[in-house]
């Protein structure tokens, strides 16, 4: 597998990016493996450990029943300081839930749990680790303009269907961190209004 590319874009469906390993769990034009992302504890992903340096999951993560699992396999193939870029629809808008194929909503918080630190006084038996490096809340730009600057960020708080999406980047920490309170770091993102 020295072939192997070092980016991987996880579920990625009709974007096919030159360049990277396309993996999804349908078949289509462009997909180079088919491997079935919402079982991951079953049946781990057919790919070497400590391999890739980027990865890629755009609009995937809302459709896995299991992310603790899938986010376990991500840490494993990825290198130490790997960067995984991920998009989900916002928890707070309407898209999060009018899809049937979705099955979990999330929001900047949730990403914590995907890093070790956020288990130091309870064990999901997670043995991935991985670190909020930067995230955003997209909002469209007619949301904007209604609450305007000055009020936006207390809308997010208190309205539905003002941010569309959570862009978020996470960094994968090898060695594990210590589970413990003082390694835990509040998630703070920005706004990107589009």
């Amino acid at each position: 597998m020295s072939d192997l590319p070092t980016k991987l874009n996880v579920g990625c469906g009709n974007d096919i990016r030159p360049g990277w390993l396309n993996i999804d769990a349908a078949d289509g034009a462009g997909i180079d493996l088919r491997v079935d992302l919402a079982d991951c504890r079953a049946s781990p992903l057919p790919l070497p450990d400590d391999h890739f340096e980027e990865l890629a999951m755009i609009h995937v993560l809302e459709h896995i029943g299991d992310p603790l699992a899938l986010f376990e396999e991500l840490h494993r193939i990825s290198l130490p300081d790997a960067i995984l870029h991920v998009r989900v629809p916002f928890a707070g808008h309407d898209d999060a839930w009018v899809d049937p194929t979705h099955v979990r909503a999330y929001i900047p918080q949730s990403f914590q749990y995907f890093g070790q630190p956020k288990y130091y006084n309870f064990d999901y038996g997670y043995a991935g680790d991985w670190d909020v490096a930067t995230c955003a809340l997209i909002v469209p730009r007619a949301a904007a303009e209604f609450f305007g600057e000055d009020k936006l960020r207390q809308a997010l708080h208190f309205y539905r269907n003002v941010a569309k999406e959570v862009d978020i980047t996470l960094v994968a920490k090898k060695p594990i961190r210590e589970r413990s309170h003082a390694n835990l770091r509040p998630v703070n993102f920005d706004i990107v209004v589009q």
